[in-house]
Parts: C-alpha cells; sequence; structure tokens
C-alpha cells in the first residue's frame, strides 16, 4: 500500500502548523533570538536567552515562510540576527551557548547547539535569505575545525569558551543532530561532503552500536566511545542525558536514516531495515508500557520503563517516523500507528486554550512539568505536520522548494 493522506488529514495538519507558528511567534525576544516560552505562552523572563531555542525557531520560521507563512519572512530575519550577532564569540569563534542582557551567560560551546545553528541557516538560505550563507559558512567551518572527529566519524560534545580544553563526554544526541543538520547543509550548499558524513554517523550508530545492544541505543560514552550505560543513573529524568535508552531518539534516528537514504539516493538496504528495527524496539518498549496510552520517556537496558512522563517531542516523533517508513515500505502498519497517534495527540497533547501542545504529560495523561518546563519551541511538532505530506529527501526545507518550485 503506497503512503497516501485523505485531503481533510492534510488540511487538517496544514491549519495545526499554522497555529504551530501563530504560538511560536510569541517567542520573539526583543533583546535579540527566541525566549523559552512557559505553559502559558509568555517568555520566561528569568531563563537566558538559548542557543538551541534560537537556531531551532530560526529554523522553524524559515519552514514556515517556504509554507506561505506571511509573518515568518521577518521572524528568519530576526533569528539570522541574533545567530550572527549576540550569540556568535568574534574572538574565539563558535556559538554561546546562552545570553541575557548582560551578554553570553553560558560560554560553552556545544556541538548540540551548533548543530542547530547549521540547521537555521541551511533552511533559511533554501528559503532565499542570502545573510543565511556567511553564517552558515562559518558553522561548517567551526563543524570542520573544532567539532568533527575525522579519527571516530562522529562529533565530540563540547569545548570550553576558548576552544582549549575539550569535554570527555562523549554523546549519541549531538551526532543525531549533526545528521539532520548536515543533510540540511548538503541540500543547501550542493556539497556532498556533508552528506558523506551523515552517512558516517548515522552507519556507525545503526551497524555498530544499534546491534549490539538489541536496538536500544545508547546515549553516553567515553572519549573512546565506549558506551557508559549507567550514566546518570541517579539523575534518570534529566532533560538532555537522561539514564537509559531514550525512546524518542529510537523514533527520530529511523526518520532521520530514511530521510539519508532518500538524500543518498542509494539501494544499501541497511539503512531502511535499520530504521525499522529501531522504530519497531522503540514502539515495543516504549508504547503504552505501562498499560497507559502514549510513549515513556526512557526505559532500562531490558526495556522496563523508567522514566515513565509522556514527552510531546517523542510522540511528534514517532507520527513522522511513521509517515517516512509508511511511505518507504508501503506497509499498512505505519499508517495504523501513524493515526492512532495523531488522535492520541489530539485527544492528550493539543492545548487549545494556550496554544502549542503541552511538553510533558503525567502517567495519567495530565500536564506535567518534571523534565521540561513550559513549551520551549514547536521544532518536533511543526516537522511533525509536514514530514507526512511531503515527499521523502535530506532535509524538510529543501522537499518544502521542491514542492514550491514545482
Amino acid at each position: 500500500m503506497s503512503w497516501m493522506l485523505e485531503e481533510a488529514e492534510r488540511d487538517w495538519l496544514a491549519e495545526e502548523a499554522q497555529r504551530l507558528l501563530a504560538f511560536g511567534a510569541r517567542s520573539r525576544h526583543p533583546d535579540g533570538g527566541f525566549g523559552w516560552l512557559d505553559s502559558q505562552g509568555q517568555i520566561a523572563e528569568e531563563r537566558p536567552v538559548q542557543l538551541w531555542i534560537t537556531a531551532r525557531m530560526t529554523h522553524c520560521f524559515a519552514l514556515g515562510e517556504l509554507i506561505g507563512d506571511p509573518l515568518s519572512h521577518a521572524l528568519v530575519e530576526h533569528g539570522l540576527a541574533s545567530l550572527s550577532g549576540r550569540f556568535q564569540d568574534g574572538d574565539h569563534g563558535g556559538w554561546y551557548a546562552a545570553c541575557d542582557s548582560d551578554g553570553p551567560r553560558s560560554r560553552v560551546k556545544e556541538t548540540y547547539g551548533h548543530s542547530f545553528v547549521v540547521l537555521a541557516a541551511s533552511s533559511a538560505l533554501v528559503a532565499g535569505h542570502a545573510s543565511a550563507a556567511p553564517l552558515l559558512q562559518d558553522a561548517l567551518d567551526c563543524f570542520e575545525q573544532r567539532l568533527w572527529s575525522e579519527e571516530d566519524g562522529m562529533v565530540v560534545d563540547a569545548w570550553d569558551d576558548g576552544f582549549t580544553a575539550l569535554d570527555p563526554y562523549r554523546g549519541l544526541n549531538a551526532n543525531m543532530h549533526t545528521v539532520e543538520a548536515f543533510l540540511a547543509a548538503s541540500d543547501a550548499t550542493g556539497d556532498p561532503r556533508w552528506r558523506e558524513r551523515a552517512l558516517r554517523i548515522t552507519s556507525r550508530v545503526l551497524r555498530e552500536y544499534a546491534p549490539q545492544w538489541q536496538w536500544r541505543l545508547p546515549e553516553h560514552f567515553d572519549t573512546t566511545w565506549r558506551p557508559l550505560p549507567e550514566y546518570h543513573r541517579d539523575r534518570a529524568a534529566d532533560p538532555f542525558r537522561p539514564y537509559g535508552a531514550t525512546v524518542g531518539h529510537g523514533l527520530e534516528w529511523a526518520r532521520l536514516a530514511i530521510h539519508l537514504e532518500a538524500s543518498e539516493g542509494s539501494s544499501e538496504d541497511w539503512l531502511a531495515d535499520g530504521a525499522t528495527r529501531l522504530f519497531d524496539r522503540a514502539v515495543a518498549d516504549g508504547w503504552a508500557a505501562d498499560g497507559a496510552p502514549g510513549f515513556v520517556y526512557t526505559t532500562d537496558w531490558d526495556g522496563r520503563p523508567v522514566v515513565r512522563q509522556r514527552m510531546h517531542w517523542v510522540v511528534a516523533e514517532g507520527t513522522a517516523a511513521a509517515a517516512a517508513l509508511g511511505r518507504r515500505t508501503g506497509e499498512r502498519r505505519f499508517a495504523t500507528a501513524y493515526r492512532l497517534w495523531w488522535e492520541h495527540i489530539r485527544e492528550h497533547f493539543l492545548d487549545h486554550a494556550h496554544g502549542s501542545w503541552h511538553h510533558e504529560l503525567d502517567s495519567h495523561l495530565r500536564p506535567s512539568a518534571t523534565v521540561w518546563e513550559g513549551k520551549p519551541d514547536i521544532y518536533h511538532a511543526l516537522q511533525a505536520t509536514l514530514v507526512p505530506r511531503l515527499p521523502t529527501t535530506g532535509s524538510i526545507a529543501a522537499a518544502l522548494r521542491r514542492e514550491q518550485d514545482a
């Protein structure tokens, strides 16, 4: 069965995308960048402006511009100005992790945030913003010189302010988002080097680590890329480095593998096969694992739930992965899962009173804030409204541009 959406489904997704963009516009920070929104949709003034939020929102508004949202062009320009301004370190290179009205709040140079600078600049360039080109070049140069390890075929995680001390921690989260960023950069620049590096990272994850760990991905590693399975056992609900297997990342890697395969134009079966195995493991372990609907946040290495909160980003990635795999394989089961999870989102995650989606629910499906407070950004939710409607290619922005130019 080929992947098809009914017209009513496509229309609803288009409406939801516009609703999310309207909510996200509230995050425009007067000092530059995009602020952390609380559960009511107001900027949390006590929080510094985060690089990862600013870059992700700039990317989102570039996608908004490509689907014809009238407010998004100015918001992309606002985001690009902050990424080329208050966040960029003119002395040592790279980007600060967070800023407030007094300047940099955190001077750590995190690969996670830098990957989103590449993504934002790539999407903005595809959307027609010429000012994104030098920003993208600076970001790719930083990866080339500081963040990419040719020996490992992976990226490192974080440096200090002056790029003199490298954090010994290595993580899959930064590498996963680097895959997304490199695919976007390859589409935006036409340079195949970035696609090739995305393939190297993904090959190591899907062909080395995933099979060794029964397709429950280890997230945390030492400097030699040896897994640290007990890392953060005492901080199991950490928002960025939780203990155990992160269900949503299995789903997200699955989707990215399908994007990579489409971008490569490759007949290598390991990408689709690995994506399917990751998807199936994440669903088997994570969906309704404690008897209630929804994906748990994390499991232990035997697949038992550890953190039972339901994160909006996990189910958003679930729908996007199901759409990508459904289109790739033609198997009906992916369409069935896709519609089940969107029904779950509509019933429990959409916040019609205050906008956007609840970012976290407890195990009884009530709004919660154990891991995430407020509604920091619209990145996962917005992309979930776009992936099902687009042909699969390396990046969402490139797919939108092709649809626009067709």
